[in-house]
C-alpha cells in the first residue's frame, strides 16, 4: 500500500522527521532553505500532507497548484499563515499546536514585561559601552511591576497565564478586554477584572497584548489607542506581528508619549521597522517567546501526531477547521 507523502516545510528535530518516517514517505529541509511560494508550490504538487511552521503562506492559489493536499499541520499555536476559509472550502484539515506552549509563553511574556519596566536593554546597552562611570539617583530609573496595574487585550489560555503570575506572584491589579467574558469562576482564578477596551487603556500601567491576529484586530494598537495610554505605561505585544501599528509605536517611544515598549513579533517580520531599531526605550526579540528545547520539542511532536492521526484514520487532535468533503 502507498504511504502518504509528507513535506517537512523547514529543519525541525531530527527525531520527529525520524518519527514521521515511521509512518510516511517524507521529504524534509534540514538545510532550512526558505522557500519561495512557487518552490514550496512545486514540492507540495506530489503531498498529501505538511508539516509547517507560521514562515509558509498557505493561501487559495497553493490549495489549487496543490490537490492531493489533504492537511497541514501547523508547528504553532497561531495559524495566521493559513488561509483558513480557502483550505475549509478545499476539504483541506487544518491543524495547530495549543496548550503545549502556554506556559512557556505566558513565562516570556512576563520577561519581556519586566526587562521592560526595568529598562534591562538600555541599562546593558550603556554597560557593554563603557559608560558607566558613577551612581546617580535615577540611573536607568523604570517602573514597579508589583502592586501596579497588569492590563491584557486578549484574554485567551496565554492570556490567563500571565494574569495568574501577575496577580498571585507581584500583587498586580488585574484587568482584560476580551472579545467574551471569562466565567466567573477563571476570573476568580486569574484575580482580573473585565473592561472595556477605552479603560483597559487608560489605566494600563503595563498592556500586554495575547489576542489572535486577524483582519478585525489589524493595528488595533495604533495611534488613536496609544495616545489614550498613560505616559508612563510600558505596551507589550506577544501576540503577533500587525496587531501594533510599529510606525506609530516608534513614533510615540521616540516622543516619549508611553514610557517603553516589549516586543517578540513584528509586522512584516523577520523584517523589523527601521524606527523600532533607532529608539533606546524598547526591548527588541525575535519571536522566541516559546523557544525552550522541551516546548519547541513538544511543538514538534504534537504538529507530527496531527499527521499520524489523521492518516491514520483517528482525526487531528488539535484541529483549526472542520475541512468540506472531499
Amino acid at each position: 500500500m502507498t504511504r502518504p507523502r509528507i513535506l517537512v516545510a523547514r529543519a525541525i528535530f531530527p527525531e520527529v522527521v525520524d518519527k514521521l518516517a515511521q509512518h510516511f514517505d517524507v521529504e524534509s529541509n534540514p538545510e532550512d532553505v526558505i522557500w519561495t511560494p512557487a518552490e514550496l508550490a512545486a514540492r507540495l504538487a506530489d503531498k498529501d500532507g505538511a508539516f509547517t511552521t507560521g514562515s509558509q503562506r498557505i493561501d487559495a492559489a497553493l490549495i489549487a497548484a496543490c490537490p492531493r493536499l489533504r492537511i497541514v499541520a501547523n508547528m504553532a499555536v497561531g495559524y495566521n499563515n493559513f488561509d483558513v476559509d480557502a483550505l475549509t472550502a478545499a476539504g483541506v484539515q487544518a491543524t495547530n499546536t495549543p496548550d503545549v506552549l502556554t506556559e512557556t509563553t505566558a513565562d516570556f511574556g512576563f520577561a519581556l514585561l519586566m526587562a521592560t519596566a526595568r529598562r534591562v536593554t538600555e541599562s546593558e546597552i550603556y554597560l557593554r559601552q563603557g559608560l558607566w562611570s558613577k551612581w546617580s539617583y535615577d540611573m536607568f530609573a523604570g517602573s514597579d511591576v508589583h502592586g501596579s496595574t497588569l492590563g491584557i487585550l486578549g484574554m485567551g489560555r496565554i492570556g490567563q497565564g500571565i494574569a495568574r503570575r501577575g496577580a498571585h506572584g507581584f500583587g498586580m491589579n488585574v484587568v482584560y478586554h476580551n472579545r467574551s467574558r471569562l466565567s466567573p469562576e477563571l476570573e476568580a482564578e486569574c484575580k482580573a477584572r473585565y473592561v472595556g477596551k477605552e479603560e483597559l487603556l487608560r489605566t494600563a500601567d503595563h498592556l500586554v497584548l495575547v489576542l489572535p491576529y486577524t483582519p478585525e484586530s489589524h493595528h488595533a494598537i495604533g495611534a488613536a489607542e496609544l495616545a489614550q495610554m498613560k505616559p508612563t505605561a510600558n505596551l507589550i505585544n506577544i501576540a503577533r506581528g500587525g496587531i501594533v501599528d510599529d510606525a506609530a509605536l516608534a513614533q510615540a517611544l521616540r516622543e516619549r508619549r508611553i514610557a517603553a515598549a516589549g516586543l517578540d513579533v513584528f509586522e512584516g517580520e523577520p523584517r523589523v521597522h527601521p524606527d523600532l531599531l533607532t529608539v533606546p526605550n524598547v526591548v527588541l526579540t525575535p519571536h522566541i517567546a516559546s523557544a525552550t528545547v522541551p516546548t519547541r520539542r513538544a511543538m514538534a511532536h504534537l504538529a507530527a501526531d496531527n499527521l499520524i492521526a489523521f492518516f491514520g484514520g483517528r482525526g487531528p487532535l488539535t484541529p483549526v477547521n472542520t475541512p468540506r468533503p472531499r
